[in-house]
């Protein structure tokens, strides 16, 4: 079956004669996958999460999650982040563009172990992003074969003709006349089967089913044959609670971001017992804001950082405190506090009429933001996506109507591609 490219808010209809040709836009895909899709949206529904939009009978519209879905007939959507204008260059160089993009903001938001070669490097943003997520886990897999496995010691119980450990005394006491020859003994043996190796093993395995790509593949049934003594994980979660750290398997940190991805379920609600393949979904606002965390931590050096902040609350009820107000990012400068927010959404600085595109809902937060955390004595900060003609300069700023203090808001840009440059609007006087 092929595989689909789209993007944020993109439609996927069913494939009909003379359809067009599927785009970054829209997707035509078979019937059968279709009612697939439909059914995950009825079960994501029912859990309160909307991934999808029913636009007509045969049409869906996909909202702000981005990655992977695969469904039982082979067919995979590659769903990526809507941030490159269309206009800009041909599809390719898009994809390409974008793929990186969600790349990076998945590897701060996640703590994957993953750096950027250089020019070199580049082909592996022409990959889908399964496959770039397949490659990362081949190369650290065949990075921890070739520094060694960790072994370790398992007991094991059995019968046998020789003394070997410890003689279980009461089973051996029972036997019969005609098996005192026998012994039940426990011993232990040292092996390469613990639960970081079988999770790794049932990782592989499902790479060898799942990966197109030829030099995926390959790499794949090498590594396949060359740990063919490690039995694959029967029971993925438990095994995932008794995967150690330490200095002892300091080798093996890389490696387990990646095999939480293709084991783990990333699907935005659970779907137990129903076909999962190989997805993968994240909320882009997520994304967005841990993005920006990140490159703020960074940039702000001596600076306290903290997400989801929830130290106050917006009502009183019973002599209690309710409805907590949480905040995106909250900083903690020498002088001053700064509360901010991070919106995934479009907007145009020339489009005064149009209030920018901001919402009276976030304009609104904003102010119960600056009210109960800062008492109108700081800025508020709302964080848009740069555009490199719609939205390039901070708008000019926002004063609220408060009898107590004269409390200001900012709208900056943040350029994905040079994350560097928010700090000379995050330190400006206002």
């Amino acid at each position: 079956m092929p595989d689909f490219t789209v993007r944020e808010y993109a439609y996927i209809s069913v494939a009909y004669s003379g359809c067009p040709d599927s785009n970054l836009e829209h997707a035509y895909i078979s019937e059968k996958a279709f009612e697939h899709l439909c059914e995950l949206s009825a079960s994501f529904s029912k859990h309160g999460t909307k991934v999808f939009e029913l636009a007509g009978r045969r049409k869906l519209k996909l909202d702000q999650h981005v990655g992977v879905i695969e469904t039982p007939c082979g067919t995979r959507i590659e769903i990526l982040p809507k941030h490159v204008d269309i206009h800009t260059g041909d599809e390719q160089s898009i994809i390409q563009q974008e793929r990186k993009l969600l790349q990076k903001m998945l590897s701060v938001s996640l703590h994957l172990p993953y750096r950027e070669v250089g020019k070199a490097d580049l082909k592996k943003f022409r990959q889908p992003l399964h496959e770039w997520i397949i490659t990362q886990f081949l190369a650290a897999f065949e990075h921890l074969v070739q520094r060694g496995l960790r072994f370790d010691y398992n007991r094991v119980q059995e019968e046998q003709k020789f003394l070997r450990g410890q003689l279980t005394h009461s089973k051996h006491m029972r036997q019969s006349p005609a098996r005192k020859h026998i012994f039940p003994i426990e011993h232990d043996i040292y092996e390469v089967n613990r639960p970081e190796n079988r999770l790794i093993r049932k990782a592989l395995e499902v790479v060898c089913k799942k990966t197109k790509n030829a030099g995926n593949w390959k790499l794949a049934q090498e590594l396949r044959l060359m740990t063919g003594e490690i039995s694959a994980s029967r029971d993925i979660r438990q095994d995932f609670k008794q995967w150690q750290s330490g200095r002892l398997l300091a080798l093996y940190a890389d490696i387990k971001p990646w095999t939480e991805l293709i084991l783990g379920e990333f699907m935005p609600v659970s779907t137990q017992g129903d076909w999962r393949g190989m997805s993968l979904l994240f909320p882009m606002e997520k994304l967005f804001e841990h993005y920006v965390a990140y490159h703020l931590r960074r940039s702000l050096k001596g600076c306290k950082v903290q997400t989801q902040a929830s130290s106050q609350h917006i009502c009183i009820h019973e002599n209690r405190q309710i409805f907590k107000l949480k905040p995106d990012i909250h900083i903690e400068l020498k002088n001053k506090k700064i509360v901010l927010d991070t919106k995934w959404k479009l907007i145009d600085q020339s489009n005064l009429s149009g209030r920018y595109g901001l919402k009276d809902s976030d304009i609104q937060q904003m102010f119960a933001y600056s009210h109960h955390y800062l008492q109108h004595s700081s800025e508020v900060i709302l964080i848009y996506p740069y555009r490199k003609d719609k939205f390039n300069q901070p708008l000019p700023i926002f004063t609220f109507n408060s009898t107590e203090m004269k409390a200001s808001l900012k709208v900056l840009p943040f350029n994905l591609d040079k994350p560097y440059e928010i700090e000379k609007y995050i330190v400006a006087p206002t």
